[in-house]
């Protein structure tokens, strides 16, 4: 069922007693560039129309109540209470987003939020920063403060790095809060500048979930990062590079001898996506779309040799996509470890392909898919704008 506004309005309501001011944010899904964000790379990704719901209301006190009506949950916390950090919880996200924003300066009082959601979770759609972005959207309204975008992106991201735990990069929180319909975003992380680019009508993006579900806060994640971040040292240290986005493939080979054969590939991973975003750029800007796909299937690739952060099951998928008379192109999308594919396809084969994929998806591997065909979506600043806000 389709999240509404009102049952969530209502939801609140009925549990707080009280009436609240409704905001939204989307979820994203990163058409090329994956792993390359905290490193000061380059991304594309497009925000899609699965949302998290934030409806938040002023209470007397300086207690922070956070009620899930996806879980049935309340939490609260006193605002003092917050530099406890991270519980394991889902609560810790919208508390660290209260925590991220009171660190900056911004003051608010106690309030009353619930949050409801319909974005897939563990699946690499960025389950976190929607509720982190619409989290931030609802106390910020209580303050009367509003953001610039790559200010917001940034203390929704601290709240995930810092208070939660995750170690992700800005893009999920830039492009659920800024970006715009019918276009694709590709993004420095490093400078915050971005183009717009638009995705040709006669396709349609479609996500196939292969059900395996990934956390990104502990484990494998984690682990690729840091081999990341020790290879960029050694970059750092022997060729006086500032990022590993500043590194060639060239400064790579030199120092090879001098780091682990895990961060030599991580690192390999990265420098060519870079490179592949830009080419992808390239592609969109002249509606290209059989060069944009062959460069998802070379990702994909990359992720999954270099960067080993696929499985069997989304490598199957991306197998059997490929396989589709309507199918342009097909890679792993997310952190990794599971989660989602990104598939472009042919407009006019868009169902076929869906009816396709889950059909041998599930002879191959008896794991019903879920798969959304979507178009890119408004981020949260443009839905407020547009009225998004009740």
């Amino acid at each position: 069922m389709k999240l509404t506004d009102k049952a969530v309005q209502t939801a609140h309501e009925d549990h707080f007693g009280q009436p609240g001011k409704l905001f939204r944010a989307p979820a994203r899904v990163n058409l090329i560039g994956e792993h390359t964000d905290y490193t000061g790379g380059l991304v594309m990704p497009m925000a899609i129309d699965f949302q998290t719901i934030a409806v938040i209301s002023p209470r007397e006190d300086k207690r922070l109540a956070f009620y899930s009506h996806n879980y049935g949950e309340e939490t609260i916390f006193d605002l003092k209470s917050l530099e406890r950090g991270r519980q394991g919880h889902w609560s810790d996200y919208p508390a660290g987003v209260a925590w991220s924003l009171w660190k900056e300066g911004i003051r608010f009082g106690g309030f009353n939020i619930t949050l409801s959601g319909d974005v897939p979770l563990g699946a690499g759609l960025s389950s976190s920063a929607s509720v982190e972005v619409a989290a931030a959207m609802a106390i910020l309204s209580l303050s009367e403060s509003t953001l610039p975008l790559a200010k917001l992106a940034t203390l929704c991201r601290r709240a995930e790095n810092e208070f939660v735990g995750a170690k992700s990069g800005i893009m999920d929180q830039f492009v659920v809060a800024g970006a715009v319909a019918h276009r694709a975003m590709m993004l420095d992380t490093r400078s915050l500048e971005f183009d717009l680019l638009p995705l040709p009508d006669d396709v349609r993006v479609v996500i196939a979930n292969s059900m395996v579900r990934h956390a990104v806060a502990t484990g494998e994640y984690g682990n690729r990062r840091d081999e990341v971040e020790a290879g960029q040292a050694v970059l750092q240290q022997e060729c006086g590079v500032a990022l590993l986005r500043d590194a060639t493939l060239a400064d790579l080979g030199a120092c090879r001898d001098r780091m682990s054969p895990e961060s030599f590939a991580r690192c390999r991973h990265i420098i060519t996506e870079n490179e592949r975003v830009l080419q992808a750029r390239d592609a969109l800007l002249e509606s290209d779309m059989p060069r944009f796909g062959e460069l998802m299937v070379k990702a994909h690739t990359s992720m999954r040799d270099d960067f080993a952060a696929s499985c069997e099951e989304v490598d199957t998928l991306v197998e059997i996509a490929l396989r589709q008379s309507g199918c342009i192109g097909a890679r792993i999308t997310g952190g990794g470890f599971g989660g989602c594919t990104v598939n472009i396809v042919k407009a006019s084969e868009a169902e076929a392909f869906v009816s396709a994929v889950q059909r041998e998806y599930a002879q191959a591997t008896k794991i019903e898919a879920d798969c959304f065909i979507c178009e890119p979506a408004d981020g949260a600043l443009a839905l407020a704008k547009k009225g998004g806000v009740a």
